[in-house]
């Protein structure tokens, strides 16, 4: 890590730069679409594995089922859908919108095979969580093995 000197006069703003960032601050960016909504959106997604089992959870709030669609093809893993924007809701218009919508997918290769007539699925409170039985070639086994 490198050290940085700090120069007072290249962090401040001039007298307009304030003045916008106030004015920002106080109305709002109307008529402007900001940064983080031109961009994709990704759910956030946790991936654990127990001796049998992989399981997926991502976080899809404000999204039903029917939204969200899952595969696996040759062993990757796919979530996608739609989140739908409602900027305009019972005839008013939103100030603000900072939460993401549109479409996303996310794949994920799984390290080894899965019972791909054992997958199962579920949705609640926003949450989808997959569940990837592996299958019985790759599951841990134990062997005892005596000493002489």
């Amino acid at each position: 890590m490198s050290l940085v000197k700090w120069t007072p006069k290249r962090h401040m703003m001039t007298p307009f730069e304030e003045w916008d960032e106030f004015l920002n601050d106080f109305f709002g960016d109307f008529g402007r679409e900001p940064a983080f909504m031109s961009r994709n959106w990704v759910p956030a997604v946790d991936i654990h594995e127990t001796d049998d089992e992989y399981i997926v959870m991502a976080d899809l709030p404000g999204m039903s089922k029917k939204d969200i669609k899952v595969n696996i093809k040759e062993n990757v893993l796919t979530i996608s859908g739609e989140r739908k924007s409602k900027e305009k809701e019972n005839g008013r218009h939103f100030r603000r919108v900072e939460r993401y919508y549109g479409s996303f997918q996310r794949s994920f290769r799984l390290p080894e095979q899965v019972q791909e007539n054992k997958i199962s699925a579920s949705f609640k409170d926003g949450v989808l969580t997959i569940t990837l039985p592996k299958a019985e070639e790759v599951r841990p086994k134990e062997v005892d093995i005596k000493i002489a």
